[in-house]
């Protein structure tokens, strides 16, 4: 089934490709199995191999077998490769980006990116994103390590980090705060949880 042409990157054919692109991108030293691929984007292994061919056909995209398996990894010295890069990885790089600079801090047991980016990509139609927006629920977290690991996050996707803090007493109950509610009501992307803290 082929996805829609997505929100952050309206440039591509649809939000599959765009989400494989930027992951093959992003991680240019590492090959993938197909299979594998489909696992980590959860897509359909049959539309996996039908973009990878095309990307290869293109020349986007380096292949090889070894035995059974084929592996697929970024043609980084393909002439578009810095272009589209510079292109996604504000677009699709956020989780991950936003993820790793914030999970080490000490207190931290939510991790929501919110905001105009999480609209785009939960398919809300509208202008490109210019900044991202991040929420850290929990307790005690030092409000200068947010703003250094702010600047990290903001340094590796060339786009402003705007970091909020909320306890997790006001996530659980935003009954009189309005931009909490407002977060929870619109598109939200979770990118790290602390299980021990939100336990199934």
């Amino acid at each position: 089934m082929r996805s829609n042409a997505p929100a952050l990157a309206p440039i591509l054919r649809s939000q599959h490709l765009a989400e494989l692109l930027a992951h093959l991108l992003m991680n240019p030293e590492t090959e993938y199995g197909l299979t594998e691929l489909s696992g980590i984007l959860d897509i359909p292994l049959t539309t996996i191999q039908s973009e990878v061919k095309r990307m290869g056909d293109a020349g986007l995209v380096r292949t090889r077998k070894v035995g059974n398996t084929r592996l697929a990894a970024a043609n980084t010295d393909h002439p578009a490769a810095r272009p589209l890069t510079e292109i996604l990885i504000p677009a699709y790089g956020p989780p991950a980006v936003i993820a790793d600079s914030f999970r080490r801090l000490a207190g931290i047991g939510r991790v929501i990116i919110f905001g105009s980016w999480a609209a785009r990509h939960s398919g809300v139609a509208g202008p490109p994103p210019g900044d991202i927006d991040v929420l850290l629920v929990g307790d005690g977290i030092d409000q200068l390590a947010v703003f250094g690991a702010a600047d990290t996050a903001q340094s590796a996707l060339r786009t402003p980090v705007n970091p909020i803090l909320c306890t997790t007493q006001q996530w659980a109950s935003p009954t009189d705060d309005v931009l909490l509610t407002q977060i929870q009501k619109a598109p939200f992307v979770e990118v790290f949880t602390t299980e021990s803290q939100y336990p199934d």
